[in-house]
């Protein structure tokens, strides 16, 4: 007999049935309240609780001179923004953050307009005020990432901001918040700034140059972090810390780099040059060191800026300076030597129903000369009419004789833009105009038409000639380093161990010294040392590739090495410009020659007894102005000064006067100037005559260097507020 009593256990299991789907029913009830009613609520707790991985930026590597100086580094920049929302967290709150604002605004306006004065007072309140009331999705007025600034600021400034009221409290209370950014600092300003490189300031990657050839290195790697957002603080949990990028190191030598940016301005900037572009690489012989590389063309302010990498990327016929490929293919191949005579005639001889002109055909020509002398006078129907006579029948074997000697070589530098040459092999089949080789273009390639070669590889073949045929390849960086220690060494690598014959090299190193000393090239020359070298002057093509457009464009060059009997650095200078008068010695040669004097002149030694002779000057010269200064200077020099005031170096303000060198000794005079008038600076140094005139409420302005020669208001002028003098000084 069963135990079981349906009537009594049935109404329990009916019971819980009933309460399990009421407890159902309710459960789905809550969540589609919590889904829709309740929906932004539960939203913005998920977000304070919410944990993101962030991605770290390393600090990039910086880029070093030669010799370790900054020429690129990383600096933080910030764009500043304002939570308006902060501190708001009940009703309470929201009427006392608003009380705080209102009572406060003005003052950060005021704040922002001393540290912004592009925009007034009246603006940043009106821009502030706009993304105070700005409504967001969540109903609540004000903006959340509000920008008070459009643009990045540096840290300073951002330290300044900081300091303001409101913005000086802590986030979560004031709302100020930030975005850091890595920007590049060039301590050197536009120092070599297109093969140092710069960088996409909005994306922070590399734009050109050397950032981004080198950008996977000096870029480093991403870290790691978790970021846990708890109450509207953040709590970062580090998983991979960032990996710095490397720092390399060039081999770009600042002192000569600015030396051959101010040769190479100042001549494209005489009235007679008046440039479109210019181009000096400056190569050191037996490492291939770049040491200074300049790229200047003209811009529409009419001044000269670092815009394209010319040298690198340029390339165009080089004229003459080719002439010493060709006939270092003719001396390699033995079909001539310096004495074999050409018969030039008056200076025009006709090449295949073409006329070939020296440039002095107008003054009847050269007559008879031998191959030496035909590089010196750069000769156009002497080279031609050697490399005609003796590859006319064969023009492959010259060409392949080019690509022998390196004029041709890809150099595979790190430059984004380079351009390996163009140097046609023989094709009369083809249907291309542009490469079709017809009977005048062996003559006229063998002067430098025709051809298509930027400045990096003329100087780079010049160089192997200096350094006896051995061709090295062009080294813009010679270290990587990390956290000061030397990671990698870049060595030096020869592209071509002998580019010709030994003595074809020394024949053409003395032809080469030759037109410096008694040939064309004579302006490149130097009176301290020897210099060997090639001028070059071509007419080139417009921007449609035609000669003849109205005005004639010439390319003007000078490419050469020195000191002539133990070489040490290769140059090559290149002037772009319209018009005569144009000449590769005369202008390129002028550029060449300060650069190596220059250059030279840093690595003079010589002992003090050296300097010691009959015209030796043992009072320097004193500049007008603080004589109080100078009196101190000929104390420690053991030199006494004759003067009739008193006072302390260390103690007292500037004494102004003039000096004067009288026999051995100098005189030294106090020279009082009347309140409110303009003194008289002539005879004082820059920082002197800047001083005085600016104590008077006058502006100066600075025109050449050394001591002030002339100034444009006259001493003794009641001076006014606004007034600018001009002030110009020479050595």
């Amino acid at each position: 007999m069963s135990k079981f009593k349906s009537d009594k256990v049935m109404p329990r299991y009916f019971a819980i049935a009933v309460v399990m789907t009421l407890i159902g029913f309710a459960v789905v009830g809550k969540a589609m309240y919590i889904m829709t009613a309740k929906k932004t609520y539960w939203t913005q707790v998920a977000d304070r609780l919410k944990r993101d991985s962030v991605s770290v930026k390393p600090s990039r590597g910086n880029i070093l001179s030669c010799d370790g100086q900054l020429m690129a580094s990383s600096i933080p920049e910030y764009k500043i923004y304002v939570d308006f929302q902060a501190g708001r967290n009940d009703s309470i709150g929201i009427r006392k953050r608003d009380s705080i604002w209102a009572e406060k605004i003005d003052s950060i306006c005021i704040g922002l307009n001393q540290i912004f004065p592009s925009k007034t007072a009246g603006e940043f309140k009106e821009h502030l005020l706009e993304g105070k009331n700005k409504v967001m999705k969540n109903g609540i007025a004000g903006a959340r990432h509000w920008a008070i600034w459009p643009r990045r600021i540096d840290y300073n400034t951002f330290c300044e901001v900081k300091k303001l009221p409101i913005f000086k409290e802590s986030k979560n209370k004031s709302g100020f918040h930030w975005d850091e950014f890595n920007s590049r600092n060039h301590p050197f300003g536009t120092l070599a700034q297109r093969t140092i490189g710069s960088m996409f300031g909005a994306k922070d990657s590399a734009k050109n140059g050397l950032e981004l050839s080198f950008d996977s290195l000096l870029r480093g790697t991403n870290g790691l972090m978790h970021r846990r957002k708890v109450l509207n603080k953040f709590m970062d949990i580090p998983v991979q810390n960032p990996i710095d990028g490397y720092d390399i190191v060039t081999t770009i030598d600042v002192g000569m780099q600015d030396l051959a940016e101010r040769a190479l301005i100042d001549e494209l900037k005489d009235p007679q040059v008046n440039g479109e572009m210019g181009v000096a690489i400056l190569m050191e012989v037996k490492t291939g060191d770049i040491k200074a590389i300049v790229n200047m063309s003209k811009g529409a302010d009419g001044e000269y800026h670092e815009m394209v990498n010319n040298a690198v990327s340029y390339r165009c016929e080089p004229g003459s300076v080719f002439k010493v490929a060709s006939f270092l293919v003719a001396l390699d191949d033995g079909v001539v030597d310096t004495s074999f005579v050409i018969h030039t005639g008056c200076g025009v001889m006709e090449m295949h129903g073409r006329p070939m002109k020296d440039h002095n055909w107008r003054r009847g020509g050269y007559q008879d000369i031998n191959v030496a002398r035909a590089l010196e006078v750069s000769s156009n129907i002497g080279v031609s009419y050697v490399i005609d006579k003796f590859y006319g029948s064969n023009p492959t074997k010259y060409v392949e004789g080019l690509y022998r000697v390196g004029i041709h070589e890809d150099l595979k530098i790190p430059i984004v833009g380079y351009h390996p040459p163009m140097i046609r092999m023989p094709d009369t089949k083809t249907t291309d105009r542009s490469k079709y080789w017809s009977k005048t273009t062996l003559p006229w390639m063998s002067i430098g038409y025709e051809t298509q070669i930027a400045p990096i590889n003329t100087v780079s073949f010049y160089n192997a000639i200096a350094n006896n045929g051995k061709m090295m390849q062009p080294r813009f960086v010679k270290q990587l380093m990390k956290d000061g220690q030397v990671v990698k060494e870049f060595e030096p690598v020869v592209l071509k161990e002998r580019i010709a014959k030994p003595q074809a090299i020394k024949t053409m190193q003395t032809i080469l010294e030759h037109v410096v000393s008694q040939g064309l090239g004579r302006k490149a020359g130097s009176k301290s040392f020897k210099v060997a070298g090639k001028t070059g002057t071509a007419q080139v093509a417009d921007q449609y590739g035609g000669y003849h457009s109205g005005t004639t464009r010439y390319w003007l060059s000078f490419a050469g090495f020195f000191p002539a009997d133990n070489p040490r650095y290769t140059c090559i200078v290149c002037i772009k410009k319209s018009g005569l008068p144009a000449s590769g010695g005369g202008m390129s040669g002028v550029v060449f020659h300060h650069i190596a004097e220059g250059v030279m002149a840093q690595h003079l030694k010589r002992s003090v007894d050296d300097a010691r002779d009959t015209a030796s000057v043992f009072i320097p010269d004193v500049k007008n102005g603080d004589i109080l200064a100078a009196n101190n200077v000929l104390k420690d020099l053991g030199m006494k000064a004759n003067h009739d005031w008193g006072g302390s170096y260390v103690e007292g303000n500037p004494v102004w006067g003039i000096a004067q060198k009288d026999g051995k000794s100098v005189s030294l005079k106090h020279v009082k100037s009347a309140k409110n008038t303009i003194p008289n600076v002539i005879g004082m140094g820059a920082s002197d005559a800047v001083y005085l005139l600016e104590s008077t409420g006058v502006k100066a302005r600075l025109r050449g260097r050394g001591k002030v020669k002339s100034q444009s208001i006259h001493a003794g002028t009641i001076a006014k507020q606004g007034m600018v003098c001009e002030l110009i000084l020479e050595y």
